[in-house]
């Protein structure tokens, strides 16, 4: 655990600049609206360590597969977000000298992300040549206009005497990735445009030998100063405006950059590109930068008005659960239904920046009650335009059906890791259950019916396929398989997956009951195929143990050294940057919520007999080295009344970032687990259910809090639910009247 920024409840705030936190900083500063994003790098030169990024939504590159000993059934590359064309960068000159505060002498540093606003603001007194300079900057990717970057530079003179300044403002194609195969670049420039107060370059992603798309950008910088230009620059690999003029004691020179950024993605042709970047520069010329920056929190405090948790009386908790919505809705906010949530997003190269079965279970939940149902609609429709790579992908194991990827850009699985790419196969069943909590939620089978239902069919008939059956045990049986604890590969029977399987062939055979005999007859499904799922539902082995109460996570796991993660000398963990992997996989602590994963998705569904054995047993082998684990056992303590524990619990998800928890935020955050804080407070805290289409809460207040206070959007509906110690007020907002369970007891809401 390590803490870099101060506590305050709207800011991410330091006064320092330490080398060895300056990753740390860069990850927890990133900014974002969908489109594009990028980490909280210096825009000025600094030759210390940094890790600069920038990347734009669904751009991305199939990377060469790497591996020692290839296998039948690996995926050909590797798919990995890029680092774009670098429109930031500025080259700030005093006296002939550039400005690097990793070399000059420097004072009164601050760093502020503003989260209300969407903004991020930077400032510090630099030495140069015997005077002292007050450098000021400020940055966002706006809300209100997706393609735009604006920034703005102020340079003041401290000093008594005048002095020279000059700033050259780049758009540069000289960047990599840090992951790359064999330092391979990833860009080629097509075209250079240059004028005096603005330039343009237009890039090209490198050839590849996988048949997928090469992406082309075009990045159009525009400048506003009081500085005299001068000839610009070009090379190779990038353009430079250039700006210049002598500095008088106390007085200031400015520079706003302004880049308007378009894809590709949205435009066919190189022309098509140039006009659509000339126009919406254009566009944004009309505005002051006071004004776009206006723009900027008008949009973000919309956002806010929605999706706010208030929390009383525990600053810290109040800055962990807005950190994770700002960061979250940087990444996603449903406007792109070809765009998903990378466990990454626009924070970092890890995880190859691409879409995993986080995004069903635990985003989806956040987006349902924050956003229209259109957010997540098309969330589903992202699964269901790829639903033949996941044919594909099942063929490539020779099996039927359809097999979702672990990892993804294009339907296709993309991660070359073995136990994890093709063992890892419960996230077919997130899938599923993704549509179900649609379904649920909203009271919409319109998805399950009908698209959905092709996406449905195709994951059972893979369980189906993927399934053996044990004649000495008369059970189905699925072997050779990753749980959600990664801490283990290759088992045999985890209970999560099998229980997974039985339920997806279950619901589908629910949802054939209500769809049209045509649907049934597009898909070829007969009453013999659904009559196949009953039977191998019915007979599905799932492991238990009746002397301890328990569900088994997998057959052998009751065979380890079972000793609780307590009893490790802390100076082991965390274990994945401790141990051999080797030691990890014989060992048995659990990286995530295994078991208790299963019983969360279907928490109604279990005693409160088998909640409370299986949590008790589990909890205590669990690292939390995912990111993904603390916001279950927090809900799963809360729904057990273990108040003390579900605490522990949303503030080890909450802070996982701001407090670096698992020592490697500075590869970027963990952006679809920052969904577990609201999770943690909405479903843990204040125990919202639907069940059997009725809303249902059960709040309690954590002794740490004064008060907590959220709204949900639910059919249709607008709802505040406010906790305080005095006791829980439900109020409806907007919508029609509703009927809801408040501590089991039924309440009627009308709008006041």
């Amino acid at each position: 655990m390590k803490r870099i920024f101060e506590i305050d409840p709207w800011k991410i705030v330091t006064h320092e600049l330490k080398p060895e936190d300056k990753r740390l900083q860069e990850s927890m500063t990133s900014i974002g609206n969908e489109y594009m994003g990028m980490r909280g790098m210096f825009e000025e030169n600094y030759s210390g360590d940094t890790h600069k990024g920038i990347y734009l939504g669904g751009v991305w590159y199939p990377d060469k597969t790497r591996v020692g000993w290839w296998k039948n059934g690996y995926p050909e590359y590797f798919g990995k977000v890029i680092n774009a064309v670098d429109f930031t960068k500025v080259d700030i000159k005093l006296n002939g000298s550039s400005v690097d505060i990793a070399q000059d002498a420097f004072s009164d540093y601050e760093l502020v992300l503003d989260m209300q606003k969407g903004l991020l603001t930077r400032s510090y007194i630099v030495e140069k040549d015997g005077q002292k300079f007050r450098l000021n900057f400020e940055r966002f990717v706006s809300v209100a206009q997706k393609e735009l970057y604006a920034a703005k530079i102020t340079v003041e003179n401290l000093s008594d005497r005048p002095a020279n300044i000059e700033i050259r403002s780049y758009i540069d194609a000289d960047v990599f990735n840090e992951d790359a195969n064999y330092d391979e670049k990833f860009w080629n420039v097509l075209a250079e445009n240059v004028a005096e107060d603005h330039s343009s370059l237009t890039a090209q992603t490198i050839p590849n030998n996988f048949g997928t798309p090469q992406f082309t950008v075009e990045m159009l910088a525009a400048h506003v100063t009081d500085l005299e230009a001068k000839p610009a620059e070009t090379s190779e690999k990038y353009v430079a405006n250039v700006f210049s003029g002598e500095l008088a004691p106390g007085k200031t020179a400015e520079l706003e950059k302004r880049v308007i950024v378009v894809t590709s993605r949205d435009y066919e042709t190189r022309e098509a590109l140039s006009k659509a970047a000339k126009e919406l520069s254009e566009k944004q010329a009309a505005f002051s930068f006071a004004e776009l920056k206006e723009q900027q929190a008008a949009g973000w405090a919309k956002r806010w008005e929605k999706a706010d948790v208030e929390i009383k009386g525990n600053a810290e908790s109040q800055q962990g659960i807005r950190f994770n919505l700002y960061q979250l809705f940087s990444t996603y906010y449903g406007d792109d239904a070809r765009l998903n949530i990378g466990p990454k997003g626009f924070t970092g190269e890890k995880y190859g920046g691409a879409t995993y079965w986080d995004t069903e279970a635990f985003a989806v939940p956040l987006y349902l009650a924050l956003a229209d149902k259109s957010v997540t609609q098309n969330l589903l429709k992202y699964r269901f335009d790829q639903l033949a790579g996941a044919y594909h992908n099942a063929q490539q194991q020779g099996l039927k059906g359809a097999l979702y990827p672990m990892v993804t850009f294009n339907g296709i699985e993309c991660h070359n890791e073995w136990e994890i790419t093709f063992e890892e196969i419960h996230r077919n069943g997130t899938i599923a259950y993704a549509i179900y909590n649609y379904t649920r939620y909203t009271g919409d089978e319109e998805y399950a019916t009908h698209d959905g239902f092709d996406v449905l069919v195709g994951i059972a008939r893979f369980w189906a396929d993927r399934v053996h059956y044990s004649k000495r045990k008369e059970q189905y049986m699925i072997h050779g398989v990753t749980g959600p604890n990664e801490y283990e590969n290759n088992i045999n029977n985890n209970w999560y997956t099998n229980m997974l399987a039985k339920w997806c062939l279950n619901y589908t055979r629910e949802v054939a009951g209500k769809v049209s005999a045509e649907k049934l007859a597009e898909l070829d499904l007969t009453p013999a195929e659904l009559a196949k799922w009953e039977e191998i539902a019915d007979k599905m082995y799932l492991p238990e143990d009746q002397e301890l109460g328990i569900f088994v996570q997998h057959d052998t796991f009751l065979d380890k050294d079972l000793t609780p993660v307590k009893d490790l000398p802390q100076d082991q963990l965390p274990l994945n940057q401790n141990w051999s992997w080797d030691k990890i996989l014989r060992s048995p602590y659990i990286k995530q919520a295994d078991v208790l994963q299963g019983i969360y998705y279907f928490v109604e569904d279990f005693t409160p007999e088998q909640k409370e054995k299986n949590f008790e047993f589990y909890e205590p082998l669990t690292v939390h080295e995912s990111s993904l684990s603390p916001s279950i056992h927090s809900i799963l303590a809360a729904d057990l009344h273990k108040e003390d524990k579900a605490f522990e619990m949303y503030s080890r998800t909450a802070r996982l970032d701001l407090d670096n928890y698992n020592n490697d935020t500075e590869d970027g955050l963990h952006i679809t687990s920052m969904t577990g804080s609201w999770l943690a407070i909405v479903q843990g805290f204040a125990g919202m259910r639907v069940i059997d289409g009725q809303l249902e809460f059960a709040p309690f207040l954590p002794k740490e809090w004064e008060g907590y206070k959220f709204r949900i959007n639910f059919r249709g509906r607008l709802l505040s639910i406010d906790v305080t110690k005095a006791g829980s007020t439900i109020k409806l907002l907007k919508g029609e009247p509703l009927t809801i369970k408040l501590n089991g007891k039924e309440t009627e809401l009308t709008v006041a």
